[in-house]
């Protein structure tokens, strides 16, 4: 489906991200969700906004995926009686994002389906929203009750396994509800939240370029995809035009990103499944990264390298024939492991079949980002959207039918292996030129998305400037909020065991959903 396909009056926004906005009101609101799922687009996020000191209400906005285009839509509502049509019904991922929406701002869902708070964990009354913009970002309350009600299932021989939030080791926290008979799944229930920093609060008293630092920080494993989503939406509202040879470097660094992602998760996946042998080995390989990127950028994890304008650093010689000559390392170091792990028996019988999410199930509920690819579905902004360099790269989309952990394990393979060659060729044809331009503050009311696809699946981030070059609102959207859900299904019918190594296939964000 086209943006022109659904014939409503919608404005081109500028920036990178090729993008139409619209307002429209409730019926229409309800409606453009029908018609979008129809069409076979997909909906990215969903946020709202306190208008009321502009004397405009609150309003909510959903960003949907077309054909050829990002469709962001608009539905204000009058401050007396905030309510909106919800989208879940079209769009089963909107639940949680509405639940977060009715708890950060009090904007309620006219039929709801699940009425449960999200976010609020007893931290703050009932009847307080915190990103309320009467709420000032230092308040403090006192705690209250929490009464969370999970859903039960009964039945002879069914029973709980209540596993977290505080797990071992280091992860974040997450709690996770299992009804099991024997050691067979018969339900999980996640409740997330318990991280929820206030970042959206934050954001209201920074300015626009130290936006970009915090947006770098909501996910620390996708600081380079969120901060080059922030700096896109910030460059869009400001009118800025990066330089090319700052958008090949960022390319660059956010290629680097993705493979030590996929280096640790690959380590991880093969240790929780008994061969801690290549954890160590992964481990090796993605430390060696590391120091490359950080005798590159000055940061382990490139933090802080792309900014707005531009990036904080360019690539000399000496720079670019050490990250050459690592990319050249890793390669047949990668090759021989898959190798190993393909032809490890007892480690394929682990993972294949296991935490299976079949393509139909994956395209209904939404399933995006590599695990997405690993149920076939051909999500890949480098490839249906791709804005520089992407657009003259030819990405090689890797996709995978079986939609079990085997699969997301090959995806991760595949995409490493992309990513390198794709790093070489970056370095070979990086254009001359400033590696930053000005980017001056936008003015107040500016707004600009930012859109990229980063090792997980796409962030996105919509910004709106405010008074003084500060921010006004932002909202950074993680590909977790898509796929918590589909977590619940792949463990379904499996063991108890294999959760561990079937949410470490997926390795989603808790940070990037508590915000």
């Amino acid at each position: 489906m086209l943006v022109a396909d659904l014939r409503l009056d919608a404005r081109p926004v500028p920036g990178e991200v090729r993008a139409y906005a619209v307002d429209v009101g409730a019926i229409a609101w309800r409606d453009c969700a029908r018609r979008v799922r129809e069409g076979g687009g997909r909906l990215v996020a969903l946020w709202g906004a306190d208008r009321r000191d502009l004397a405009e209400g609150f309003e909510v906005r959903a960003a949907y995926e077309l054909s050829d285009a990002l469709l962001c839509v608009r539905h204000a509502m009058p401050a007396e009686s905030p309510r909106y049509p919800g989208l879940d019904a079209w769009f089963p991922a909107a639940a949680r994002m509405q639940r977060s929406v009715r708890d950060l701002l009090g904007i309620a869902v006219l039929d709801a389906q699940d009425s449960r708070p999200w976010l609020r964990h007893g931290a703050w009354p009932e009847d307080v929203h915190p990103l309320r913009r009467d709420v000032l970002p230092h308040s403090a309350f006192e705690p209250h009750a929490d009464r969370y009600p999970f859903v039960t299932v009964t039945g002879e021989g069914v029973h709980e396994i209540p596993v977290g939030p505080v797990h071992a080791g280091t992860i974040e926290p997450g709690h996770f509800r299992f009804s099991v008979l024997g050691e067979r799944v018969l339900r999980l229930e996640e409740r997330l939240g318990y991280k929820h920093k206030g970042i959206e609060k934050r954001f209201e008293s920074l300015t626009l370029a130290e936006g970009a630092r915090l947006c770098g920080r909501v996910s620390g494993d996708s600081t380079v995809a969120y901060t080059w989503a922030y700096c896109m939406a910030l460059e869009a509202a400001a009118g800025c035009t990066v330089p090319a040879r700052a958008a090949w470097l960022r390319a660059l660094a956010l290629e680097l990103e993705r493979i030590a992602n996929h280096l640790g998760d690959l380590g991880f996946i093969g240790n929780d499944a008994g061969v801690a042998f290549g954890l160590a080995q992964f481990s090796r390989l993605k430390e060696d990264l590391l120091r490359a990127n950080a005798a590159w950028t000055g940061h382990r994890y490139l933090m802080d390298f792309v900014v707005p304008g531009g990036v904080a650093r360019d690539l000399d010689p000496a720079g670019r024939g050490l990250l050459l000559r690592q990319l050249d390392l890793l390669e047949p170091e990668l090759a021989r492991l898959r190798e190993i792990y393909g032809e490890h028996a007892g480690l394929q019988d682990r993972l294949q079949g296991t935490g299976r999410v079949p393509p139909r199930t994956a395209d209904e509920l939404g399933l995006i980002g590599l695990a997405g690819r690993a149920s076939a579905q051909p999500h890949d902004l480098r490839v249906r959207h791709a804005g520089a360099p992407y657009d003259t790269l030819r990405v090689n989309l890797v996709l995978r039918q079986e939609g079990d952990v085997a699969a997301r394990t090959a995806v991760r393979f595949d995409e490493a292996l992309e990513s390198l060659r794709l790093g070489r060729t970056l370095m070979e044809r990086l254009p001359e030129g400033p590696v930053a331009a000005e980017c001056g503050d936008a003015p107040a009311g500016a707004t600009g998305v930012g859109w990229v696809e980063g090792w997980r699946g796409e962030v996105f981030v919509f910004l709106e400037c405010g008074d003084n070059g500060k921010v006004r609102a932002c909202h950074p959207h993680d590909p977790s909020w898509q796929n918590w859900p589909l977590l619940e299904l792949a463990v379904l019918g499996n063991i108890v065991p294999d959760f561990p190594l079937i949410n470490k296939s997926f390795n989603l964000s808790y940070a990037g959903v508590d915000l």
